[in-house]
């Protein structure tokens, strides 16, 4: 099976194996980043330089013998999510040229074992919408057809996964905007139990709603994905 087709696990597994380095893995993406994203418009920002440095960071945990489960996976996330020296815009205008101080619990996370970001996803603003036509950096395009939306408000990270730019993503969902955007992309989409998934740095819609989850390949990408997420 192909880099891009590969499950999380299989990844894990050929990093662990030094059959490919976080760095190969993670350039690799981007690639597909630089080719696909200007018809799709699923990544409102990359950063190559940002990416590899944390993907070199990755191998290096590797080695050490440290490294856990997912380290080296790269993966992207939502632009809702503040991550610290990012560009985090939730999809608006007003937030265009704002780069958070800090990151989000999320992201810490996936920091700390050591999963790389490919870069920020495209969103509804706001993540009011659901068909990611709302975005003040233009309207997402479904990749199984361009002339369709692929749902929203998490239509950047559903088309990410399902073009392949990406092995995972991360997205929320107040009423649906994991779930339906995962449905229209055919791939798999979790909005976990309230309060499971820190919110903090994640910025709001309906804070009693609100909830980050895994978008992937399949369940089983999901679940090892929230094993990441998850935590105090």
């Amino acid at each position: 099976m192909s880099l891009v087709d590969a499950s999380l696990a299989a990844l894990a597994a050929q990093l662990a194996g030094k059959t490919v380095s976080s760095r190969e893995l993670t350039q690799h993406f981007l690639d597909r980043i630089a080719a696909l994203n200007p018809a799709i418009n699923a990544f409102v920002t990359v950063d190559a330089e940002k990416s590899l440095a944390e993907a070199a960071a990755a191998d290096a945990l590797i080695a050490s013998g440290q490294a856990g489960p997912l380290a080296g996976v790269p993966v992207a996330h939502k632009d809702i999510f503040c991550t610290d020296g990012w560009r985090t815009t939730c999809g608006s205008k007003m937030l265009a040229d704002f780069v958070a101080p800090y990151d989000a619990h999320g992201i810490r996370r996936f920091k700390a074992a050591g999963l790389p970001s490919l870069g920020k996803t495209n969103m509804d603003e706001f993540a009011m919408g659901s068909s990611n036509e709302t975005s003040y950096f233009g309207p997402v395009k479904n990749p199984w057809d361009t002339t369709r939306v692929p749902g929203g408000s998490s239509g950047g990270a559903a088309a990410c996964r399902a073009a392949r730019m990406a092995p995972a993503a991360t997205g929320t969902d107040t009423g649906g905007s994991i779930r339906q955007p995962a449905a229209f992309a055919g791939i798999t989409g979790l909005k976990p139990t309230y309060g499971l998934v820190s919110r903090y740095g994640m910025i709001a819609f309906a804070s009693s709603l609100d909830q980050a989850g895994p978008m992937a390949k399949s369940a089983e990408d999901c679940a090892l994905l929230l094993n990441v997420m998850t935590g105090f």
